[in-house]
């Protein structure tokens, strides 16, 4: 198995260090525009193999393709990162530039290959992606609602004072800090509803830390975060090479799912070998449904942005 992540920068080299220690393919490749950048972390990554024991291979490459031949799966995670104040939104403009060309290049060398887009404003990317490479609908995965699940999940625990495993929590919707739609009457603590042990107040306060999750690390540390968004990308990785047949929230095409079309947005959807293989219905409330509605349309606005460039 081969897998090639773009963008060597902190969520990229996080993801490919999380690839390289669960050993999920026998070669990494780690490509960057910026010359030196992907051969330099590469290097510091093979010098933990035999501390780490791990003996998956990692190459790294300034802006040669043609290294990523034969990928089985590739992680998009080039682009500007958010600064504090920033929207996703005001990325679009240069990052689908960025993943437009990522996406062409990938498709020279490795054109049945799985695509997770982790660029941001992730939805709309990972609706470029779709577009502008023609790959079948399954192939294309935003890892978005992933990442903010397990920021949901993250705050739940905060609260119940237990481990973050045990709870079972997802988030749909836009990957947004107003699109995502925490669904806390579904969240479960060791299968009991948490809404059993959480107050009005500390419900309503969880899924507000939740959507706001990733604006108050890029203002704690003064860019995107990289731990978890990396973890994320290697958790679908893993799911796609072992056809584990998780149960994720991605960032899908939906063609009449949740009464929408023509949009890529979170969804729980199963995660396999040949990508995401079915969308779950969640049988939302009415409440939800307008919510996740009304996310769409924020997501399509955004959408919209992309006939102007």
């Amino acid at each position: 198995m081969k897998v090639t992540v773009v963008g060597a920068g902190a969520v990229g080299a996080t993801c490919a260090d999380n690839i390289a220690r669960k050993e999920l393919c026998t070669e990494l490749v780690l490509l960057d525009i910026k010359e030196g950048v992907a051969e330099g972390k590469a290097q510091d990554m093979m010098q933990t193999a035999q501390l780490l024991g791990f003996d998956t291979k990692i190459v790294g490459t300034t802006n040669d393709y043609s290294k990523t031949a034969g990928s089985d799966v590739v992680v998009i995670t080039s682009g500007l990162p958010r600064k504090p104040g920033m929207t996703r939104e005001e990325l679009i403009g240069v990052n689908a530039g960025i993943v437009k060309s990522v996406c062409e290049n990938i498709l020279k060398y490795s054109p049945d290959t799985i695509i997770i887009v982790i660029s941001n404003p992730m939805d709309t990317m990972t609706y470029l992606a779709l577009q502008s490479t023609g790959l079948p609908k399954n192939k294309i995965i935003g890892m978005g609602g992933t990442l903010d699940s397990s920021r949901f999940r993250y705050q739940l625990s905060q609260h119940l004072g237990c481990s973050p495993s045990d709870l079972n929590a997802v988030v749909i919707g836009g990957h947004g800090d107003t699109t995502m739609i925490p669904l806390i009457r579904l969240a479960t603590w060791n299968s009991v509803p948490v809404t059993q042990f959480l107050s009005e107040d500390q419900q309503k306060q969880i899924v507000a830390d939740t959507m706001v999750g990733g604006a108050t690390l890029t203002k704690l540390i003064g860019t995107s975060a990289w731990y978890a968004p990396g973890a994320a990308g290697a958790l679908l990785v893993e799911s796609i090479l072992r056809d584990e047949k998780k149960l994720q929230t991605c960032c899908v095409f939906l063609d009449g799912e949740y009464g929408q079309k023509d949009i890529c947005l979170g969804v729980p959807v199963v995660v396999g070998r040949n990508g995401w293989e079915k969308i779950v219905d969640f049988d939302l409330n009415e409440q939800e449904k307008q919510e996740f509605n009304k996310s769409a349309d924020a997501v399509r606005s955004m959408n919209e942005v992309l006939k102007t460039l």
